[in-house]
């Protein structure tokens, strides 16, 4: 069946600060791919774009920031990905919109993807298609990319005043885009006074540093953090022994770091991929190497700094999954077939013979739960959406706050409880564009309950709708998690206990050292990286 599909010399056309730029229609959607919000001088902070004569093309996506190698498609089933062009001029957005009428008013949310500080991109996951969100919930969706890794969060504030806030570029890539949509959004029929950021994993993180952002209050005005966040980056980076390794590396004296701004990143790479494997520091090579640190333009987590007087004042919701990173193959779908005292038996020797507390706990957090799921409690997110939560509730905030958990055990492999970005889908409409997200007589509802929240949380600050049960906000007295499940229910102090116990009779992981940089061939025999 044909679909109505628009694109005309004169429409659909609106004219930004910058200049005019084209989109198309499909189906009621109007959709711009490609606008530019920012640009930026590798190290340096985003200035806005040069202004331009005439329509500029809206209909592809533009570049995606480079990451530290070549994308390899990778859990496809679970995840399933796309990829794009890489540049590190990066500072692109997409817009899907019901209306380019100015006195529309439609809630905005925009969406900050995830990949920790490091990787990934706005058009990454299938999921991540803004036009069925844009449709069910009557509003203005934007996605966006920004610089990461080492172009976006590289501290050389020590080499001069010109690099004072380098080790934030990145996040202030994502203000500029806020400063993008406000000056411009309302053309395209959005409320630049009704902005909601989200992201989920790294999204959820960058969510986090917003609201401790001084440049960014205003910008916004509800936050949801989905997976991520809530602790992940707190502390300082060191990068000096870095810089000054790579300058080593390159044959370079420290008063000639400035050729670091002009090297090919392929390059740039490379040569911090050999000075993090001669530095031997734990970390170097991990994603969290890379994220925004406290220096009066970003004020710190909250835990360092105390929550802004701005997040306090903003409406915020706060989500995991019942497994994020533990279900991957976990032993869920490794012995669904085994009888129940094969599966006791095994949980008693996972928690060291505490088997029959633990699941206990378990039965009473997760009734009715397959018992192997036990062993895949999520040890990443969920205990510090706790800790934040009870901090945020301690703070005086005047805005509320709300929690959920995706808790639902998916038909793959055999049964296989929820995963890190197992939600998105869910969120963004769009469980017809991922094919596991599709349980029968499940996904409908559960997707209604979770894009209905999201919705009405933008138009009010509260995600109560009349298709879920009452959703309480998170409170001292009585913390409250939404669990999204085949029976969607809130319950208080979920599972609180059980992680702790989890957590002291569980296998206690070695700690985590970094991963081993890829080795270059592009070396000469005194081990430096060509230069050119």
């Amino acid at each position: 069946m044909a679909r109505k599909f628009v694109c005309t010399r004169d429409y659909p056309v609106v004219e930004t600060a910058a200049g005019k730029v084209r989109g198309f229609e499909l189906d009621s959607v109007i959709t711009f791919y490609g606008i530019k919000y920012a640009d930026a001088e590798r190290f340096q902070m985003p200035h806005p774009v040069e202004k331009w004569d005439g329509i500029k093309d809206a209909t592809n996506y533009g570049p995606v920031s480079p990451t530290y190698g070549d994308p390899i498609p990778n859990g496809e089933l679970l995840i399933p990905h796309r990829f794009w062009p890489e540049n590190e001029h990066c500072q692109y957005l997409n817009i899907w919109t019901p209306s380019l009428d100015k006195a529309a008013k439609k809630p905005v949310l925009v969406w900050f993807h995830g990949g920790g500080f490091s990787d990934g991109s706005s058009i990454e996951q299938v999921a991540y298609e803004g036009d069925n969100l844009c449709k069910y919930g009557d509003a203005v969706v934007v996605t966006v990319n920004h610089r990461l890794n080492i172009l976006g969060f590289l501290d050389m504030s020590s080499f001069g005043k010109k690099y004072e806030n380098s080790v934030n570029a990145g996040l202030a890539d994502i203000v500029a885009s806020l400063e993008w949509v406000r000056d411009n959004i309302a053309a395209f029929g959005g409320d630049p006074d009704n902005v909601t950021i989200f992201g989920q994993s790294g999204g959820g993180g960058k969510v986090y540093a917003l609201l401790q952002t001084p440049a960014a209050n205003g910008l916004y005005h509800r936050a949801f953090m989905m997976s991520g966040g809530c602790g992940a980056h707190d502390g300082k980076v060191d990068h000096r022994p870095f810089i000054l390794e790579m300058l080593k590396i390159l044959g370079l004296q420290e008063d000639e770091f400035e050729n670091l701004e002009r090297i090919p990143y392929s390059l740039l790479m490379k040569v911090f991929n050999k000075a993090s494997r001669k530095l031997d520091i734990p970390l170097t090579w991990h994603p969290v190497m890379w994220h925004p640190v406290a220096n009066g333009w970003y004020l710190g987590t909250p835990f360092e700094a105390g929550f802004s007087d701005y997040a306090k004042k903003v409406p915020t919701m706060v989500s995991s999954v019942i497994s994020e990173f533990n279900s991957f193959g976990g032993t869920g779908n490794v012995y669904p077939d085994s009888s129940e005292e094969e599966k006791t038996g095994y949980i008693d020797q996972y928690y060291n013979g505490h088997g029959k507390d633990m699941l206990a706990l378990f039965e009473t957090s997760y009734p009715g739960k397959d018992i192997l799921i036990s062993t895949q409690l999520d040890f990443a997110h969920r205990p510090s959406v706790i800790k934040y939560m009870d901090a945020r509730a301690a703070c005086d905030a005047e805005a509320p706050a709300y929690v959920y958990q995706l808790a639902l055990t998916f038909d793959v492999n055999g049964g296989t409880s929820a995963w890190h970005c197992s939600d998105i889908p869910f969120v963004f409409h769009n469980t017809c564009r991922v094919g596991n997200a599709n349980i029968e007589g499940v996904s409908d509802s559960i997707e209604e309950q979770i894009a209905g929240a999201l919705i009405a949380f933008a138009r009010t600050g509260d995600p109560n709708h009349p298709g879920m049960p009452e959703w309480k906000p998170y409170t001292t007295d009585e913390p409250v998690t939404m669990v999204f499940d085949r029976t969607t229910e809130p319950r208080i102090n979920l599972d609180r206990e059980l992680l702790a116990k989890a957590s002291e009779y569980g296998p206690k992981w070695p700690e985590f050292k970094g991963l081993e940089p890829p080795k270059s061939d592009d070396e000469d025999e005194n081990g430096r990286a060509w230069l050119y």
